[in-house]
């Protein structure tokens, strides 16, 4: 059986997806996955083993200049390969009319996807035009078992496993590179998009300070991230504030981290994957939607409106000690 799935941003979303692929392999052993990704996180998808092909699709380079031949050649190149196999199931989790127009470009007899979005989610409803069939789920369905259900219930099985996303643990003998220490240490991810999901900077400080000697290193991914990052390691003597890092480079820094908290962003959720010690700290996003629920090594504190206390964080520490 062939199938594709099509997930491709933001950087969360396609991770919550991945447990669709061990789902799907536990049932049907020798099922072929291709997944049609963003290019920036091709590198997270590639670590699956489960995923036969990744198709990568651009948009977001592409519209910033769709007049170029070049552009418009890339395009077609991205449809030719779409197209290339005829597939079993083609399913949409991500409920977009653009990714409802890639299940509807793609060759397949079972076109499914969502019949509803959750609650504060971006869905589009016209992308049903595009579905032989659409699932629907409770409006309040966690992130990771959306994608479950709709491949489950197409497919007639029950995800009842814990999830598996199908992510390589690490190992004494992978290679480091020169910025990673070679000691145990924590990774604090502290920015994000929002100002409100921000945790103040006091309490990372006094985090930071509790967790000495133990190196504390800070990651960013905009200037007003690195300049918080710099701040907390004027306070810090055992944190770094790390160089700008590539996909490929954070998912390794979440990978090897021996503990991990972060606010409710991608990278924080990569580590939860990766069933590291991780602690997700909600402060304006609700938990229900992206917590952490697989693993013991998981620690959820905070609610939207309810920001954890630096106690509770630093009880949850002793903990995942």
């Amino acid at each position: 059986m062939k199938i594709l799935l099509v997930r491709v941003s933001s950087l969360g979303d396609v991770l919550h997806n991945m447990p669709m692929v061990a789902d799907i392999h536990r049932h049907f052993p020798d099922a072929q996955i291709d997944w049609v990704v963003e290019e920036g996180y091709v590198s997270l998808v590639r670590l699956n083993p489960g995923v036969r092909r990744i198709i990568p699709w651009a948009l977001r380079r592409w519209r910033k200049s769709l007049l170029k031949a070049a552009t418009r050649a890339e395009m077609k190149d991205f449809f030719r390969k779409l197209r290339a196999e005829q597939y079993d199931y083609v399913f949409d989790t991500q409920g977009l009319l653009k990714t409802g127009i890639i299940m509807g470009a793609a060759r397949g007899h079972n076109k499914v996807g969502m019949a509803n979005g959750s609650e504060g989610s971006g869905y589009e409803g016209i992308s049903r035009i595009f579905h032989t069939k659409s699932i629907p789920t409770d409006p309040r369905t966690h992130a990771v078992q959306r994608g479950r259900i709709v491949a489950a219930r197409a497919l007639g099985y029950s995800p009842d496993e814990p999830a598996d996303f199908g992510l390589p643990a690490p190992s004494a003998s992978d290679a480091r590179p020169a910025w990673m220490p070679a000691e145990d240490y924590a990774v604090f991810f502290h920015g994000t998009a929002r100002a409100a999901k921000k945790w103040p900077s006091e309490n990372w400080i006094a985090v930071g300070r509790a967790l000495a000697p133990k190196p504390v290193l800070l990651a960013w991914g905009s200037a007003a991230e690195k300049a918080d990052a710099e701040a907390l390691a004027a306070e810090l003597p055992n944190a770094t504030v790390l160089p700008r890092l590539s996909m490929d480079e954070a998912t390794q820094l979440a990978r090897h981290a021996g503990l991990v908290i972060g606010v409710d962003t991608g990278l924080t959720h990569i580590a939860a994957a990766f069933v590291r010690p991780t602690i997700e700290l909600y402060c304006d996003s609700p938990k229900w939607k992206t917590e952490g629920n697989w693993s013991p090594n998981i620690i959820n504190l905070g609610d939207q409106g309810s920001p954890p206390t630096v106690e509770e964080v630093l009880d949850a520490v002793r903990r995942l000690s």
